[in-house]
């Protein structure tokens, strides 16, 4: 009598990030909406409980007489995460950093990004890994938007980088995925969140970051720049969702030949 072999399935964890838990694994940007309002609609919509702003890009009340995008996304509510987007060296991050910790009342969790050039916005790696280690050095906890090289990506959690957030593609370019090898061996090799971040184009791509075993997603112009943002915003929230069930029920085998579905014990012919 045989026995019945053991199947391993991955384990479920809660995402937790500078030790707070999260229910959502979707984080949303606040950029290219048509104004705050749908931005607060699309949000909501989501489900995110992390929203990342463009410190160099949005007003968060450095300029008194415009708009307040914390109008519309309650730091009460929501885990505000501050972006070095638009920067392109490792002290215009870091100045950034701390801009945003003075504006937030000492918040310290960041999403560092260091670009490299206009065209594809690639991040500049060199200038990553500089202001990683001085913002870490100065009490940030690091959330890390890099390359999807598996050695960079360890390098940095080694570091002390609080996750990992390799690009699915370009920013803003909605081509999903390029590379699911390395995303997968950059969520083998980690002990920290690994989070696709830029790239997501629809729903789909969410779903297959996930069912990589990613621990989220994080993404902006899918959802602002669709038709509909608050209905994608949906989609997206039940992307994710789908991804990580289907991760963690484990896909059957691809064959390349057929396999009948039904048994066929039994039958006439």
């Amino acid at each position: 009598m045989s026995e019945t072999p053991e199947i391993l399935l991955p384990e479920d964890k809660p995402l937790e990030i500078a030790g707070r838990v999260y229910q959502s694994r979707l984080l949303v940007g606040t950029g290219k909406y048509r104004d705050l309002m749908e931005t607060g609609h699309a949000i909501e919509a989501s489900g995110a409980e992390i929203v990342t702003v463009a410190v160099r890009r949005t007003n968060l009340g450095q300029n008194p007489d415009e708009p307040n995008l914390l109008d519309v996304i309650s730091p009460e509510t929501y885990t505000i995460l501050p972006n070095t987007a638009g920067c392109y060296t490792a002290k215009d991050a870091v100045r950034t950093c701390r801009l945003a910790r003075e504006l937030l009342d000492g918040h310290d969790l960041v999403k560092l990004e260091v670009l490299g050039e206009e065209k594809t916005l690639y991040p500049n790696m060199t200038e990553t890994l500089d202001a990683a280690e001085t913002l870490i050095k100065d009490g940030f906890k690091v959330m890390v938007y890099c390359s999807d090289d598996p050695l960079l990506a360890k390098r940095l959690e080694d570091m002390g980088c609080v996750a990992i957030m390799p690009l699915g593609a370009p920013i803003g370019s909605g081509l999903g995925i390029q590379n699911r090898y390395n995303i997968r061996l950059i969520v083998e090799n980690s002990n920290v969140p690994v989070l696709v971040d830029a790239g997501v184009g629809t729903a789909s791509d969410a779903t297959i970051a996930m069912e990589l075993g990613c621990d989220g997603v994080l993404m902006n112009t899918a959802i602002a720049q669709a038709k509909d943002p608050i209905k994608m915003a949906n989609a997206m929230r039940l992307a994710i969702e789908a991804g990580r069930e289907a991760y963690l029920a484990g896909r059957m085998p691809k064959k390349l030949y057929a396999s009948a579905s039904s048994p066929i014990d039994g039958t006439f012919f």
